[in-house]
């Protein structure tokens, strides 16, 4: 053990071993794992050890088939034997909207480069796991990618792999202290201190002490979890070749073969923690006792779908802990706020994502960025009342509970909440506004037609269609009103503010009184943000974005923060309505009595401080619809004398509450790309049509050397598109793949029913060949085939002269 590493891993499972192979594969060999017992002394030596591509989340699935891949790779170079058992996995559906669900990712890993899957019937299903009872199976989805490892060999062949590029691994020393240096770290160990430049937490059920070590609360919490091993069943010993993987969606259970016998694992609906505060650091090679009483309802299943286990003894019960984030997805990344402190932890599928964790962190970490859009790991998804222990409790124990329950786009889940709420949220329920949750943040979906309706959970057009395709038509014809809290608000003051802001967006900084669009890029020339800069004309200036990337972008700004620039998130303290549609300016004249607000006197991006009712408001003329617009701030605490002010002058309009479900609706009739749809830290300007709000003839802005590459030597090979979409009760979502003919050129970020022009629109990112105006493709909305067609951008209002009226 030397006195210094660059990086030190505190944490010896699959996760902290893949970390620290990757970290030596990239490049950086002074590096050392720190493990307080042995090596697999955590949740990896009792883990099932499955793998599968499957994931909601198509940009996991990847990193998920990255970690298949990366077996036999780390198998040859350690010479460990990972114990790999390729045996192919179906996941099974006996539900139409599972069957449904299934083909349509089916689809989007055609995507992802998927290659390995295929979709089966209920006969096949059978002539591959001859002992499962399929007569109520409809189908499935087959890999034959899927399969098993020996969990140990995996562990100590990432671990091996790591040693022989030069690293070194400590085991039986744990961690009592992390003191921060202006420089790094100092870890105390038992064994003594070790500096670090950087320190990574892969602590597994110890995580949670780990942050806390560092002043971070990090929302992890391990929770109970069953599987059990048979005795030999006759039927198996007398096969030749092992049984795949199954997975039974609607019976909450996994299977694979386990030498002569089957393992069950199951996620049980009634969930349990585990020693919310992390495991208790003398904890080892140890085993909860089995609760088959909390489990029954879902063994029963089991059993009765797999009749052989009725005929067979249980050899042994595995009841172990596991460590969960509220939507199930790793921690990964630099935490918010403290300085060289990353996180590898919350994997709560450590074999099956712990190969695609170790390369994006060791990415992160190398050079800057990793390669795939990893936004479903990333810690700054979170904010700090994300650790709060009731949030946390209600969220894990929610996520564990429907693991492997359907879960439809627009369901709106309980747990944790309502926790935030705009000041104005009573008044607008009252009105009949339903609400999801974003970050934390209640935000408006739409005005209910009356107190009794419910939404039907689909995965097509829902009993809510129409409902949001009237707010869409009135808002074109008259004003909708949003509430607009979900916006995220940053102030940027000091006398280096406009220098700092021209350093860091790729646009022209706008002129005092006016606001503008904002890329923001990596050194890469990759994407950072799509945001609004607005120039206050008193020095101060606002940046305006997502909500749920506050954590993420702040984490960016104070990356390159300098000194004489002052910046501060407001996002909690400043919120707001906008106005949108041909009426809106009749109603702004209505609560305005100090300034002109007619075309000349406040014209297309003008930014003022005005008197709006009886607020000092701040308010921006833009619209993200289309349409003539305003974006009124006001400090939190008149949020409800705004809205009240509003509501009132807007009733004789025709005005309408309005939810962001006709937002999306509205923007896509309009081309207007989202974030973490059209715009990704993945994607480039080039690619999305942003290039053309960079200013590059400006000198010194983040990222201008290599968008300027992109531009002039043409090396953007896709272009974002918009398409008509033959939809017939679905619209597309996003990751459906894009065919012409039958080669797959591209696939579809966004959809949405355009509600004003009567037709269901995409936007894609296609093969430059292949996105000339009128080309004719197809896709896929739900897995079922559908005539496309590229269309000219901005169906609704192509010149954008609404929005200037």
């Amino acid at each position: 053990m030397k006195s210094y590493y660059r990086v030190v891993v505190i944490g010896g499972g699959v996760v902290g071993c893949s970390v620290l192979y990757h970290l030596a594969k990239l490049g950086w060999t002074d590096i050392a794992l720190v493990e307080r017992k042995t090596l697999t002394s955590g949740s990896s030596w009792h883990a099932a050890g499955i793998f599968h591509a499957l994931n909601a989340d198509p940009n996991i699935a990847a990193l998920q088939a990255y970690t298949i891949k990366l077996f036999k790779e780390i198998q040859a170079e350690s010479g460990q034997n990972v114990g790999l058992h390729m045996t192919g996995g179906i996941n099974v559906a006996s539900a139409p909207e599972r069957w449904e669900w299934l083909k349509a990712a089916y689809r989007i890993f055609q995507t992802m480069g998927i290659d390995t899957a295929r979709l089966v019937g209920r006969d096949e299903i059978k002539a591959m796991h001859p002992l499962m009872d399929v007569s109520d199976v409809l189908g499935g989805l087959y890999d034959v990618g899927e399969g098993h490892v020996d969990t140990y060999g995996t562990t100590y062949a990432y671990a091996g792999a790591a040693r022989k590029r030069g690293a070194t691994i400590i085991e039986n020393n744990r961690v009592l202290e992390l003191k921060a240096k202006p420089d790094g770290w100092d870890v105390i160990t038992e064994k003594g201190t070790i500096g670090c430049e950087h320190l990574v937490n892969c602590g597994g059920l110890w995580a949670k002490q780990v942050g806390l070590m560092a002043g971070l609360d990090l929302p992890v919490t391990p929770m109970e979890h069953h599987y059990l091993v048979t005795e030999t069943i006759p039927e198996i010993a007398a096969m030749k070749q092992e049984l795949p993987l199954i997975v039974d969606l609607e019976g909450f259970t996994y299977t694979r073969q386990e030498g002569k016998g089957l393992l069950v694992g199951l996620y049980e609906r009634n969930f349990k923690h585990w020693r919310m505060e992390g495991a208790p650091w003398d904890f080892g090679i140890e085993l909860n006792q089995e609760d088959i009483d909390r489990i029954a309802p879902e063994l029963e299943i089991g059993f009765k779908r797999f009749p052989a286990l009725q005929q067979v003894g249980i050899k042994r019960w595995v009841n172990g802990s596991f460590t969960f984030t509220p939507d199930g997805n790793p921690l990964v990344g630099r935490a918010p706020g403290v300085r060289n402190y990353w996180t590898a932890c919350g994997v709560m599928a450590g074999f099956l994502q712990g190969g695609g964790v170790g390369l994006s962190l060791a990415e992160m970490m190398i050079h800057g960025e990793p390669s795939t859009d990893i936004w479903g790991m990333d810690i700054a998804r979170y904010g700090g009342w994300a650790a709060n222990r009731e949030y946390l409790r209600q969220t894990t124990g929610q996520f564990y509970s429907r693991r492997f329950v359907m879960t439809y786009p627009n369901e709106q889940l309980w747990a944790g909440r309502p926790l935030r709420t705009a000041p104005a949220y009573e008044a607008m329920t009252e009105n009949g506004m339903r609400w999801g949750a974003l970050w934390g943040l209640e935000i408006p979906l739409y005005v209910a037609p009356s107190k009794d309706f419910e939404e039907k959970p689909t995965l097509k057009r829902s009993n809510a269609h129409d409902v949001v395709g009237a707010e869409c038509r009135k808002t074109r014809e008259t004003v909708g009103l949003l509430d607009t809290s979900a916006f995220s608000r940053y102030e940027v003051t000091g006398p280096k503010a406009l220098a700092w802001l021209d350093r860091v967006m790729a646009s022209k900084i706008p002129a005092p009184g006016r606001c503008a669009l904002a890329p923001m890029l990596a050194p890469s020339g990759k994407l950072r943000g799509d945001l609004s800069v607005f120039n206050w004309g008193d020095g101060t200036f606002w940046i305006m974005g997502s909500y749920y990337l506050r954590a993420w972008h702040m984490r960016w700004f104070r990356d390159h923060l300098e000194d004489g620039v002052n910046l501060r998130d407001i996002s909690d303290d400043w919120v707001g309505f906008s106005l949108s549609g041909p009426r809106s300016r009749q109603l702004l004249e209505a609560v305005v009595q100090n300034a002109d607000v007619s075309n000349q006197g406040f014209r297309f991006l003008a930014c003022r401080e005005i008197d709006v009712g009886l607020s000092r408001a701040k308010v921006g003329r833009l619209s993200v619809n289309g349409e003539l617009g305003y974006e009124i701030n006001v400090p939190a605490s008149e949020h409800l004398t705004l809205y009240r002010t509003l509501k009132k002058a807007g009733a004789d309009l025709g005005m309408v509450e309005i939810g962001f479900n006709a937002m999306l609706s509205l923007r896509i009739e309009k081309s207007f790309g989202l974030w973490n749809r059209e715009f990704t830290q993945v994607y480039s300007p080039g690619e999305t049509g942003l290039d053309r709000w960079i200013a590059f003839d400006k000198k010194g802005f983040i990222g201008r050397d290599a968008a300027l590459k992109e531009r002039d030597q043409g090396t953007a090979k896709r272009r974002l598109v918009t398409l008509e979409v033959a939809a017939v009760d679905a619209d597309s979502s996003s990751w459906e793949p894009v065919w012409r003919g039958d080669k797959m050129v591209g696939y579809i970020t966004s959809g949405a029913y355009g509600h004003t022009v009567g037709k269901s629109i995409g936007m894609a990112l296609l093969d430059k060949a292949h996105a000339e105006v009128g080309t004719e493709l197809k896709t896929h909305v739900v897995g079922v085939e559908r005539k496309a067609k590229v269309i000219a951008p901005s169906p609704y209002d192509p010149s954008g002269a609404r929005m200037r009226i």
